[in-house]
């Protein structure tokens, strides 16, 4: 790490303002809902909401009256069909123009009050500068109409604009501040200092995967925007990523996404494994949704796990940046030479009872099957370590303390020899050296049937 990166750091640790989010991650409609309804108004930020929004995302201008106008553009001719500058008019002027749907350009003020008594709206909202910073007043007139609205906790600023951001963190210091990038290059110690986030384009964070765990290690949120093609390949790639953020023109999708997710666990693991499974399983793209790829993990093949992700019941292993398996039989203890004498053999009872067998290699997990005495069973697979291994069926796992390796008794076998070979400290005891032959009970009989019994020898002796 270069002294730079050292020292903005440890700087951005100790400046860092940090502000918390509910679970999972936050689904922002941009613009509202702008794939079914005209941006930034509100038919299109109440569809966005009834989609499983958050926040809606929406960007502010300046009137020449010192008007705060709801809109993307400084000129509306894209959504009213005439050229029409915001700052060079009133807003009473403004508030006539007609969008596509017949609803008026709105001022700040006119959306807060249409949402002041629905607790559960928030908003992100964009100060769009110039690069001369104005206009100048554009930050106190903010600052007055969220204190006036008492919007404080349902919003957050964002800008592309960092002195308009560093003005808000001295207006409203509480209020959560994001900074929009489109190149690294912006992100400097003295920006990290007073704001709280980063919201950054998706070609940059897939660019640079390891762009996100770097922020959070300096206490920024990150949000995602996207040139909006928004395909199941880049969700899959951002939920995985563990961003808090994304800002999308489809808030259904997002919502969808965010849904799988929740309730969920993830924790880092970072260690190599291997898996052991007699039939390939294939990788998905996520946990939450299972979308499949088409690779397979084949028996014995290695990989690195950096996380394991806990998902409707289920554990998974992050195995790439968007590559995930089930846990189960990817081991992270065992090496192949402490299973291969085992593996093409079969599993017995050896008692007269049935044994239970579990949904997975854990007690813990509810009790599938049994297997039943003198009965074979394949080795499907193995998990766990080498005091504590399990072993998969096709009537569940089982414990191998609990059964029999039947088929060690040929001392000519590829098995047996390296059975051998192996350190007693990575041998498995429970084996038949010899071929199993299981005690039948012997039926207690009666006085007077054995008396028979005896008179019939004697009989016969005669």
């Amino acid at each position: 790490m270069s002294g730079v990166t050292t020292r903005l750091y440890f700087l951005a640790l100790f400046f860092s303002l940090i502000f918390i989010f509910e679970s999972g991650f936050l689904v922002i409609g941009h613009r509202g809902n702008p794939s079914k309804y005209p941006e930034e108004t509100i038919q299109s930020d109440n569809s966005a909401f009834a989609d499983g929004a958050d926040y809606v995302e929406l960007d502010l201008h300046v009137s020449k009256d010192n008007v705060l106008v709801v809109s993307h553009d400084r000129d509306l001719s894209r959504v009213v069909g005439s050229s029409v500058i915001v700052s060079q008019n009133n807003f009473s002027y403004l508030n006539t123009l007609k969008q596509a749907n017949g609803e008026s350009i709105i001022s700040l003020d006119q959306l807060f009050d249409y949402y002041k008594d629905k607790p559960n709206t928030k908003f992100l909202l964009e100060t769009k500068k110039t690069k001369h910073n104005s206009p100048k007043n554009m930050e106190e007139l903010l600052a007055a109409s969220i204190k006036k609205y008492h919007m404080q906790d349902r919003v957050m600023i964002h800008s592309f604009s960092a002195p308009s951001l560093k003005t808000m963190s001295q207006l409203l210091p509480d209020v959560p501040r994001i900074f929009i990038v489109g190149s690294l290059q912006r992100i400097n110690f003295e920006v990290l200092s007073y704001v709280n986030g980063i919201n950054i384009s998706s070609d940059l964070v897939t660019q640079n995967p390891k762009l996100i765990s770097q922020l959070h290690a300096l206490h920024q949120k990150v949000f995602v925007w996207a040139e909006m093609n928004e395909s199941p390949k880049l969700w899959n790639w951002l939920i995985n990523n563990d961003v808090d953020g994304v800002v999308t023109n489809f808030p259904a999708r997002g919502y969808k996404y965010k849904l799988a997710k929740t309730g969920t666990k993830k924790y880092d693991v970072n260690k190599d494994g291997i898996y052991f499974g007699r039939v390939p399983t294939t990788i998905s793209e996520n946990p939450y949704l299972k979308v499949t790829t088409s690779k397979e993990l084949n028996f014995l093949d290695p990989v690195h796990v950096s996380s394991a992700v806990i998902a409707s019941g289920q554990t998974f292993y992050q195995i790439g940046d968007k590559e995930f398996v089930p846990a189960d039989l990817v081991s992270l203890d065992l090496q192949p030479e402490w299973i291969l004498p085992y593996w093409n053999l079969s599993i017995i009872n050896p008692t007269q009872n049935p044994i239970f067998t579990y949904n997975k290699p854990d007690k813990q997990s509810g009790k599938k099957n049994q297997l039943m005495p003198r009965k074979h069973y394949k080795i499907l697979g193995v998990s766990g370590g080498v005091k504590d291994l399990w072993l998969l069926t096709d009537d569940g796992w089982v414990k191998s303390s609990k059964v029999l390796y039947y088929g060690l008794f040929n001392k000519n076998t590829f098995a047996y020899k390296n059975y051998r070979k192996l350190d007693p400290a990575f041998r498995q005891t429970n084996v038949a050296l010899f071929p199993y032959l299981p005690v039948e009970k012997v039926p207690n009989k009666s006085f007077w049937s054995t008396y028979s019994d005896v008179n019939a020898v004697i009989f016969n002796q005669r």
